[in-house]
């Protein structure tokens, strides 16, 4: 054992301490800690029989299963790193991901499998390294239960040490090709550790894992549930299904989920007569902002549990939470630092502190911040100020030191010499009673450099037109800020990465 726990040692101390316990589920099976310990160390031992070795890229392409939390401890007991791939990319992006890092084998979902088939040739592996998972038997795969069924559940003879790399995560790639994040054991156990005590978990808990499990957000509440010996339950469906995950939430005892706002506005929507929610104590609401009447929305449904917000990313983890007293006293921002974390710096473009209530780039500074790019020590270099790591947001503190977000910095739009902040216009133009969702981007023009273009969702059974938002926004926003065409989409128009992020690369390039 280390000072800080891998996943993998996590694991075997539950199923020492609780083995009966349920530790992994999903809706269609369940595993206590136990038997979740046996399966992670016969595929760590299956994996290290291929002839992997410490360090090497395992590639992980599924929909949200229990299978996952078998692979992330098997992998950290392994000493081999797993490479989560978004179920949404395209072959040539899924593609480019393995290649950058040179993956040692491929564990798929039959309904996924195809997208790896077209990597094949890509990777070179032996055909032995691609484990399917469920589906029939298929040329070219192994199965994945055979796998299994056929290694030794003893711990694997490997000397893994906090140091060592448990994760690369891939960036969505807003701006060019997406970076692998390098998450450490120690980086990683120590964010389980602060999410504990900034959220007060315990064993009784039980976590209701919504977000995709190859997005940060899922495994890093996995990590903190497991750690602590709580109970993880993946809801295993490829999309969101709201009245199954009411259902689930009423009849599981689910005490804590993470969702994003569009989650929380698709259950409120929803018809829920007779649903009981006792059990649920904490939610958490992150990944985009959130209206004030989706929050005490949120509130009423579910009226024993508080409600949390946070702010972090892929590299930083955690930078910020925003606690259940604080929600309605301190509106529009995120919170303040996380526990454990040094004191947020705002800077300026020369890299001076900027004065309480200027916009400046956000700088954090944790004891569990990534360990840099994969194979990119410039962009690593870029990312931090000594300890102090940013990701290219702009924020403001508050004379209270609440972080209020602005924008991304790349996302900022410059029309006649002014900046404009996306966010800002899309907080205002959120609050037309018609409005479901908005997104503004900035395009080319020949007189202003760029012009301010809105993306607009409409509520079912809203309607509103191009002039009608135009001109409601005259009273609400500057001459500058606001937007000069607007366009309507469908729900499922509107370009969103794996946790609900509006993409507006993606619709800069729409527009176009």
């Amino acid at each position: 054992m280390t000072m800080l726990l891998s996943a993998g040692q996590m694991l075997a101390t539950q199923a020492r301490l609780q083995p009966d316990r349920i530790g992994a589920r999903d809706l269609e099976r369940e595993m206590n800690f136990a038997k979740w310990n046996e399966r992670a160390c016969q595929l760590a031992n299956a994996l290290l029989e291929l002839g992997l070795e410490k360090g090497d890229r395992v590639a992980v392409l599924a929909y949200n299963r229990v299978e996952w939390a078998e692979i992330y401890a098997a992998v950290a007991k392994a000493g081999l790193v797993a490479v989560p791939i978004n179920f949404r990319l395209t072959s040539p992006e899924a593609s480019f991901i393995c290649q950058d890092c040179s993956v040692s084998a491929v564990i798929a979902e039959a309904a996924l499998a195809e997208i790896a088939e077209e990597m094949r040739g890509n990777l070179g592996l032996d055909p032995s390294r691609y484990l399917l998972i469920g589906g029939d038997a298929v040329a070219g795969w192994t199965s994945y239960e055979d796998m299994i069924a056929g290694a030794a559940s003893t711990e694997p003879d490997v000397a893994v040490l906090p140091e060592d790399t448990w994760c690369l995560m891939y960036t969505s790639g807003t701006t060019g090709n997406p970076k692998g994040a390098i998450r450490s054991h120690r980086g990683m156990a120590m964010l389980a550790l602060m999410t504990q005590v900034e959220l007060g978990l315990g064993r009784h808990d039980d976590a209701l894992l919504v977000m995709p499990m190859c997005h940060a957000n899922s495994l890093n509440f996995f990590t903190s549930f497991l750690s602590i010996g709580a109970t993880v339950t993946v809801f295993s469906r490829q999309s969101f299904d709201p009245v199954l995950c009411l259902r689930t939430i009423g009849e599981t005892g689910v005490t804590f989920s993470s969702m994003v706002p569009t989650h929380y506005t698709m259950m409120l929507e929803t018809e829920r007569s007779g649903a009981e929610f006792e059990r649920v104590e904490k939610l958490m609401i992150s990944s985009a902002p959130a209206r004030v009447e989706t929050k005490r929305a949120i509130m009423q449904m579910f009226p024993r549990s508080k409600l949390f917000e946070l702010y972090g990313s892929t590299e930083a983890g955690w930078v910020t939470f925003l606690h259940p007293d604080e929600q309605f006293d301190h509106l529009g921002t995120v919170g303040r630092e996380v526990v454990g974390s040094a004191p947020i710096k705002l800077l300026d473009d020369d890299g001076n502190e900027v004065p309480d209530g200027e916009p400046g780039e956000l700088f954090s500074c944790s004891p569990y911040a990534f360990e840099g790019y994969w194979n990119l020590p410039e962009k690593t270099a870029e990312a931090f100020r000594g300890n102090y790591l940013s990701v290219g947001d702009m924020a403001l503190r508050d004379s209270h030191g609440f972080i209020r977000l602005i924008d991304r910095k790349k996302n900022m739009i410059i029309t006649g010499g002014e900046n404009v902040y996306p966010s800002e216009v899309e907080a205002v133009l959120s609050q037309h009673p018609a409005i479901l969702d908005v997104a503004v981007v900035g395009l080319p023009d020949e007189k202003w450099g760029e012009r301010v273009v809105a993306a607009v969702v409409l509520r079912k059974g809203a309607s509103a037109s191009v002039e009608e938002l135009l001109d409601w926004s005259k009273t609400r926003l500057a001459g500058y800020k606001r937007p000069r065409t607007i366009s309507f989409l469908s729900p499922d128009e509107m370009p969103r990465n794996a946790t609900g992020k509006i993409l507006h690369r993606t619709l800069r390039e729409m527009f176009a």
